[in-house]
């Protein structure tokens, strides 16, 4: 199947140059990317931050000023 999809300059530019980086080709790079997408694959994230991060004695109650910060968080 053919198809025609616009592709941004700059977007472009960085595919040909990931392509030759990895000795591929840009149709070959935008099918792993398709593949990919179509078998539901996460794409990788940073660190997950386990909330709360300020710990509160009453859930949803946490009221915060600047000075309550600089007293819970050490600043250098």
């Amino acid at each position: 199947m053919r198809t025609t999809i616009d592709i941004p300059d700059p977007v472009y530019r960085r595919l040909k140059s990931r392509a030759a980086s990895e000795g591929s080709s840009a149709k070959e790079l935008i099918l792993r990317g398709v593949e990919q997408v179509l078998r539901g694959r996460p794409r990788r994230r940073g660190k997950r931050v386990k909330l709360p991060i300020i710990r509160s004695r009453q859930p949803g109650t946490l009221e915060l000023d600047n000075e309550r910060i600089f007293e819970i968080i050490s600043f250098p």
